[in-house]
């Protein structure tokens, strides 16, 4: 009878229900293969980090790095990551959740049986993917060619790189609710990344900012995200400033997640 009735469901056309890691390997499946044929971004997803660190690294020679400890390559390096985490993650990905949506990509899965959470991360698995193995190959690179110190906090590391996947991720399904096209997306992008950038510590450290400002930049999305790299890596930070990182991280985060569960938009404006 069993028999009978597993018979008579598949001739049925019932569709079999699948699992949610088999449909975030489909979404992330077909994002690749999206992603390859689309050579700007692939080139930007690739190259851009390492032409940033390169361009970047001469200018550290003006800026007092002794007092954070710290040399230009372990600057550069750690910077990098930074950039892989804006150029790979997040400016990637406004890219791609516009297509989709201009497309009507997203609205018809919607009608599936997919949650709105997985087509989002689903999306987002190619450039996670690609993030950390750049964020990896900086790594290795900085040990093996560099003289660099090996990570001296490898849990440290791991969680700041995986919180700003996430952290600029959400961030970049938060700037597609803005960006009408995927042309206009280097421009609604741009705010985040000079920010990032100039105040979130990438390149040059907090510790050598005025007080004043290094204040300001304590608060700003990417900061503690790279507290957490650089503490990993480098070692030297305090308990309390690990802390405070992490939570202004994770603050970052949750009101991220809950303006895109607010704001997103699925469907093109008319």
């Amino acid at each position: 009878m069993t028999g009978n009735t597993m018979a008579g469901g598949a001739m049925s056309g019932t569709p079999a229900r699948t699992s949610a890691a088999g449909r975030l390997a489909g979404l992330g499946q077909a994002e690749l293969t999206l992603l390859i044929r689309n050579r700007t971004a692939l080139f930007v997803a690739l190259l851009m980090p390492l032409i940033m660190v390169l361009a970047t690294s001469s200018s550290l020679e003006r800026v007092d790095l002794g007092k954070a400890g710290m040399s230009i390559a372990e600057a550069s390096l750690t910077g990098g990551i930074g950039m892989v985490l804006i150029l790979v993650v997040h400016l990637n990905l406004v890219s791609a959740y516009v297509a989709r949506r201009e497309e009507l990509v997203l609205k018809r899965l919607r009608t599936g049986e997919i949650p709105d959470h997985e087509i989002l991360a689903g999306t987002a698995l190619p450039s996670f993917g690609l993030a950390l193995a750049q964020c990896t190959l900086l790594v290795v690179a900085g040990v093996a060619f560099m003289d660099l110190r090996t990570p001296e906090r490898p849990d440290l590391l791991i969680a700041g790189v995986v919180v700003g996947m996430v952290l600029m991720a959400a961030l970049a399904a938060v700037t597609a609710t803005v960006t009408r096209t995927v042309e206009s997306a280097q421009i609604t992008t741009m705010p985040l990344f000079l920010i990032s950038v100039a105040g979130s510590g990438l390149f040059v450290p907090l510790e050598v900012m005025p007080d004043a400002m290094a204040s300001v930049c304590e608060l700003l999305p990417l900061t503690g995200a790279m507290i957490l790299v650089r503490a990993g890596w480098l070692g030297g930070a305090a308990s309390g400033d690990v802390a405070t990182a992490a939570l202004t991280a994770l603050v970052w985060t949750l009101v991220s997640v809950f303006a895109v569960q607010r704001w997103f938009r699925w469907e093109p404006r008319r």
